[in-house]
Formats: C-alpha cells, structure tokens, sequence
C-alpha cells in the first residue's frame, strides 16, 4: 500500500501514516499497535484490518507474513443467555 491516507481499521479510523509512524518508532507488533492506537478493538474485534496491518508489520520489519505475531484473542469470560438479555415478561 502506498497512499497514506488508506484507512486501515475502519472501527478506530486510523490511517497507513499513522501506523507507519509507530512502525517506524520500533512498535513493531499488532498487540503494540493495539495498545496505541486500538486497532482491533472496534466492532469487528480486528476481522477487517488483522489482515492489513499483519501485512504492513511485514513488510516494514522484512519478516515474512507467517513470523509476525497475531493480536491476542481473549474470549469472553462467560456466556448470557438470551432470556437474561430479554429479561422477564410483564404482561
């Protein structure tokens, strides 16, 4: 990617410059760029820009797409049920 102002996570509304500022800065990982930017962190939990700036931390490291270190998936401590989201009937 080349022009700067490709938006690279949609959710958080950042930018190729700005990622490539930090990259340049040696934040080199997705979990760092997360922390600075929150990319990833947005309504679609990184399923739309994981891929991107995977491949823009490669490019700019030199290491090969498989070696960069993927962002840290943390499940939700426990499930809701639909009838507690509902809540009770009160006819």
């Amino acid at each position: 990617m080349s022009d700067k102002n490709t938006i690279m996570c949609r959710c958080e509304d950042v930018d190729l410059e700005k990622i490539r500022a930090y990259l340049d800065q040696g934040f080199t990982s997705f979990e760092d760029l997360k922390r600075l930017l929150r990319v990833g962190m947005g309504p679609c939990q990184g399923s739309t820009c994981i891929h991107l700036i995977t491949q823009e931390i490669s490019k700019v490291t030199g290491q090969p797409i498989e070696r960069v270190k993927s962002h840290r998936i943390r499940p939700f401590l426990s499930g809701v049920l639909i009838k507690d989201l509902v809540g009770e009937d009160n006819d």
